[in-house]
């Protein structure tokens, strides 16, 4: 399965089509594979690329979906790689699973793309997604390289958002979430979003092609926040297990990243893993996939030469 294309040409990136009917396919059909681990989870994974190009997975960050990873990262990587996009569980495509924690969406994940290529990938996360990929490396030996964009790796000093804190509630939080679900106006979410792309603007047709809205239908917003809250602590753990990566790590990190800071853990990183390379992103914010795809495919790039993939 592939991204348009004019022979020829350079691809043709699906947000930047002017055919309304396509974007509103978009919206609802979905494109994968609804794939079954032995464990019994189903996960949802988009395949592009050659098959016998070098594997590459994207996992989305927080209250993402595929969609996220489909607007321009993956159509950037489909002519040098088998790119398998996936849907953690409870987002875009993926049903619930009771576990929700890192270390069961990576094993799962896992399950999942070794159903469909057994060869040992790329992983790249983006923000809450690089976490899920540090995790993936630290579980198994079958991944051949780490690309990690805005990743979290560190505690942090700060607490949890007020509203996260409401929604992880039992009660109290399934009513929160449906009253923020029916009574959110549309400008307030054009603010949120915007403030995840600060200080670049919002790429012209992502809000239409990725539809924000439905980060807050509240069963994906409450599971969203239980985990945003739990990832303080798993971030903890983490650390001390970074002195067993061994593996090529491409990390890039934009220094106006203000919802994940590059002080707190980046440059960090950058110091306890000695296979790291990082590369600063002068006056990007969070979402340098969007913004700076060219550099995010570059560490791609990187990595493959590094693990000898291509």
């Amino acid at each position: 399965m592939g991204f348009p294309r004019n022979a020829g040409q350079k691809a043709e990136v699906p947000h930047l089509t002017s055919n309304r009917a396509f974007v509103r396919a978009m919206k609802t059909r979905r494109r994968g594979d609804l794939v079954k681990t032995p464990s019994g989870t189903v996960i949802h994974v988009e395949s592009y690329g050659e098959k016998d190009a070098p594997p590459v997975v994207l996992v989305h960050g927080a209250s993402g979906s595929t969609y996220d990873m489909n607007f321009r990262l993956a159509p950037a990587l489909d002519a040098q790689f088998r790119v398998y996009v996936v849907d953690r569980p409870g987002f875009g495509h993926s049903p619930r699973m009771k576990d929700e924690t890192l270390s069961a969406q990576a094993r799962v994940l896992r399950q999942a793309v070794q159903q469909l290529d057994n060869r040992r990938p790329i992983v790249l996360g983006q923000s809450y997604g690089g976490a899920v990929a540090l995790e993936w490396a630290l579980q198994s030996n079958e991944v051949a390289a780490l690309v990690l964009v805005s990743a979290p790796s560190h505690d942090w000093e700060t607490g949890h958002p007020l509203l996260h804190r409401i929604l992880a509630k039992p009660v109290i939080g399934w009513w929160a979430a449906e009253f923020v679900n029916a009574f959110t106006p549309q400008w307030i979410i054009d603010r949120q979003l915007a403030g995840v792309f600060a200080p670049q603007d919002v790429p012209e047709g992502y809000a239409d092609y990725f539809q924000p809205r439905k980060a807050i239908y509240p069963v994906r917003h409450r599971l969203n926040a239980r985990q945003r809250i739990a990832l303080k602590a798993e971030m903890a753990a983490m650390v001390p297990k970074y002195a067993q990566l061994t593996l090529p790590v491409e990390s890039l990190h934009g220094t106006k990243d203000e919802i994940v800071p590059d002080v707190i853990h980046a440059l960090p990183f950058d110091a306890k893993v000695a296979s790291n390379h990082l590369t600063r992103l002068e006056g990007i914010g969070h979402m340098p996939h969007h913004v700076a795809t060219d550099a995010v495919v570059g560490a791609v790039q990187r990595a493959a030469a590094r693990c000898n993939l291509g």
